[in-house]
């Protein structure tokens, strides 16, 4: 059990976290234009920066998407066997029609169809 002082500190401190991730997006990503007439005679270099942009808009959720697909299955075999399977075989129905069909909401949908009609038949 942990005592007040303890308590408070991490509360403090998973607040700080959560603050900065909430404010991240607002410091990073600001335009910098201004209305003094001194910073407008140096303006600040947008093309790196916008080139960085699009590369983490490009990569980040195909990135993120990948990472949580490995967990999700990888997880599944832990618990039992037999659970890593319907699993897996709903992640191949998944990648399959989205190959198929392009769309997201569709294969997404088609591959939790597949893995609770499995775990229904399956058990």
């Amino acid at each position: 059990m942990m005592n007040l002082k303890e308590t408070l500190i991490l509360v403090f401190a998973m607040g700080a976290v959560i603050l900065f991730c909430r404010v991240f997006p607002f410091l990073f990503f600001r335009r910098g234009e201004t209305t003094s007439p001194r910073k407008k005679a140096f303006p600040r270099k947008a093309f790196p920066r916008k080139v960085f942009l699009e590369f983490i808009e490009r990569t980040v959720p195909p990135v993120a998407m990948t990472v949580l697909a490995f967990n999700a299955i990888g997880s599944s075999f832990l618990n039992e066997t037999r659970d890593g399977f319907l699993v897996l075989a709903a992640s191949v129905i998944t990648a399959l029609i989205h190959l198929w069909k392009r769309n997201a909401l569709i294969s997404i949908s088609a591959g939790t169809a597949v893995y609770m009609i499995l775990q229904k038949v399956i058990i």
